[in-house]
């Protein structure tokens, strides 16, 4: 066993047989003040924890996939002695059996490997409230410091708006509808609310309604029986049964086709599902909270999106701002970003100067967050020093005054340097790179902008044209 921060009376145990696993989990557990050992394998996890340290650990972070004792066989021994001690199980394999297995064997909450800091401390925070009282006395007290919320960046007064919002929704049960523009932050939002929530020892599963394909959206959604259709080789239970007992999200809702819509308002006002090909019904119980970049509103009044189905989820609506309209985060983001990159990366970067800092205060960030933290872990892999300047950030500055630099941009998207025209392919691939680079990454926004579809996006940037 290797220890990492041993003072103090509670911590965290990590258990992963990967010592660069452990490194970056550490990292992240160090940048949120969190006390924590580690070990390298089960054999050692019982160890400690039988050992004189024992006692002093409040929870346990435990890779399901060890080579000496896994992590099933972990839970199986730890159970009978210590049942009050909180597991998060950790696993590379994305697989439901492997989720279910563990929750069954004692797990809170498991998550896929590799984790989002946010998402590991709404984790952590979530699986140290289990006590019922505590949480109440803390939701009367402090609105702010329920479990997954007190991990969100709010310094700015709009932020702390809309999380005090979000926090009274999640002692309810009422469907909750996110909006914002991409990049925002709306999944961690989601995440909050569950990890607040009652549920929070249930699962939470993610569905990014933009990236279904339209022909498999009722069988990922509802699931499908054996022969359903070409290619059902074998029963696959859908996210409605998969999020049973916790919360189903559904991003980015507006991209649902209406066939699907029809189904989804059924299944969200009577708790049922019918799989495709299926004979029977099932029930479930999960809590919907959808996001849209979208204003669905006005995707009613076009007739794209069915207005009961927006009635329903759109009971309590919560919109988060773009990231030019609460500057105050911007700072306190940028420095969570270098803490992770620098860890993951295994990069010097301790900081930002305050250059840097004005810079990125003052830029626009058209892909809010997103943006903001893919320029963070550009600046970090490319760093050479302790601080990250302003030179680091060159390529996302204000918009410049005038017409020229746009002027010359464009020049260079149509035109080599020897002024004659490039290929059609070349012209191509810059669009989709200045795209994708406007819109921070988020595939559907960058192709629902470029009018193509966000499947047609992806071959393209994945060497459809051979050059993005």
């Amino acid at each position: 066993m290797a220890s990492g921060k041993e003072v103090g009376e509670r911590m965290i145990l990590m258990v992963d047989d990967d010592p660069a696993q452990r490194r970056m989990t550490g990292a992240m557990l160090t940048a949120v003040n969190r006390r924590w050992i580690e070990a390298e394998g089960g054999s050692a996890a019982l160890d400690v924890l039988n050992g004189p340290l024992g006692p002093r650990v409040s929870l346990v972070l435990l890779d399901l996939a060890m080579p000496d004792l896994d992590g099933m066989e972990v839970l199986a021994r730890l159970r009978p002695a210590r049942r009050d001690l909180p597991v998060i199980a950790l696993t590379a394999l994305g697989s439901v059996a492997h989720a279910v297995a563990a929750m069954r064997a004692g797990a809170q909450d498991f998550l896929i490997k590799p984790v989002a800091p946010e998402r590991l401390e709404t984790a952590i925070r979530a699986a140290l409230s289990r006590e019922g009282a505590e949480r109440s006395r803390r939701r009367v007290s402090a609105p702010l410091a329920i479990d997954g919320f007190a991990a969100l960046v709010a310094r700015s007064p709009v932020t702390r708006g809309a999380i005090r919002l979000a926090a009274r929704a999640a002692r309810s049960t009422i469907p909750v509808l996110i909006e914002g523009e991409s990049g925002v932050g709306k999944e961690v939002f989601a995440r909050a609310i569950h990890a607040a929530s009652d549920r929070a020892a249930g699962p939470f599963v993610a569905v990014n309604c933009g990236a279904l394909p339209e022909m498999l959206v009722e069988s990922i959604l509802f699931g499908h029986e054996k022969g359903a259709f070409t290619g059902a080789v074998a029963r696959r239970i859908g996210k409605f049964e998969e999020a049973d007992g916790g919360v189903l999200f559904l991003d980015e809702i507006g991209d649902l086709p209406l066939g699907a819509q029809v189904k989804l308002l059924r299944a969200a006002q009577e708790g049922e599902v019918d799989p495709v090909g299926g004979a029977r019904t099932i029930r479930t119980d999960i809590r919907l909270i959808s996001a849209t970049n979208r204003d669905l509103a006005a995707e009613v009044a076009a007739g794209r999106f069915r207005e009961d189905l927006f009635y329903r989820i759109g009971v309590f609506p919560v919109t988060l701002p773009a990231l030019r309209e609460r500057r105050e985060d911007i700072a306190p983001l940028a420095e969570r970003f270098v803490a992770r990159f620098a860890a993951q990366e295994r990069k010097p970067v301790v900081g930002l100067d305050t250059a840097a800092l004005a810079l990125l205060t003052a830029a626009q960030w058209p892909g809010n967050v997103r943006q903001l933290e893919n320029a963070i872990h550009r600046a970090v892999v490319l760093s050479e020093g302790a601080l990250l300047g302003a030179a680091d950030f060159s390529h996302i500055g204000p918009p410049a005054a005038g017409g020229h630099a746009t002027r010359t941009s464009e020049r260079q998207a149509f035109f080599d340097e020897d002024g004659h025209i490039r290929p059609l392919v070349e012209i191509e691939a810059a669009a989709l790179e200045a795209a994708l680079t406007r819109y921070g990454g988020a595939m559907s926004e960058a192709a629902r902008r470029l009018g193509i579809g966000r499947s047609t996006l992806y071959r393209k940037t994945r060497g459809g044209t051979g050059q993005a």
